[in-house]
């Protein structure tokens, strides 16, 4: 018979505690990766290329950012397995939005321009809208797992961040790359923040 005691390091408010792992992986994977692909490029302007032009087969070692962005896809998807205590449609959000990250990796633009394509438009949107998904209040008025107003203010936040993307994108001038790494920058790191939230709630 396993004591509550004994129960007590795989978990922390309510979640696993290897989550933290792949929550800190997924930001320092997608950060870290296209800030190495850049470094490797004889000239890249990220401010007005996108992430994606960064694995294409003409730059140098192309590879790089493609294995970073399945890396951070599988970080999500091992992270929204380990927060349980919230909804399962936040989880399935944040997990398809994983699973759409590493398709992008998977498919470069150059290659397989409609694949990849779909599969960023449904990681930009899964991954924008699952914190709205984990508002919850307790049945007895107590605190939620996740308060509404953080929880739906992040959904606007970096659904404003995409669509601002989007809008330069469309129009093939402006800051099309900062604002692509704003919005991902923004989406890779919600999940540590809801994370580092449901465990001080816990203690």
């Amino acid at each position: 018979m396993t004591s509550p005691r004994s129960s007590r390091p795989s978990t922390r408010g309510g979640t696993a505690r290897w989550t933290i792992v792949s929550a800190v992986a997924a930001p320092v994977a997608m950060i870290g990766g296209w800030l190495l692909a850049e470094s490797l490029q004889p000239s890249f302007d990220p401010v007005t290329e996108t992430i994606s032009a960064l694995a294409v087969a003409t730059r140098t070692a192309p590879q790089v950012l493609g294995v970073a962005l399945v890396a951070t896809g599988v970080a999500h998807v091992v992270t929204a397995i380990g927060l349980r205590p919230l909804r399962p449609a936040a989880r399935m959000f944040l997990a398809l939005g994983g699973v759409a990250t590493a398709a992008v990796g998977l498919l470069p633009v150059d290659l397989h321009p409609q694949p990849h394509g779909i599969a960023a438009g449904i990681g930009f949107g899964a991954l924008a809208l699952w914190p709205a998904l984990t508002a919850r209040r307790a049945e007895n008025g107590g605190e939620g797992i996740e308060r509404p107003l953080p929880a739906v203010g992040a959904t606007v936040v970096l659904t404003a961040l995409v669509v601002v993307f989007a809008v330069f994108l469309s129009s093939g001038s402006g800051p099309i790359g900062l604002t692509e790494r704003l919005a991902c920058g923004a989406q890779s790191l919600w999940p540590l923040v809801t994370l580092l939230a449901l465990r001080r709630r816990g203690r």
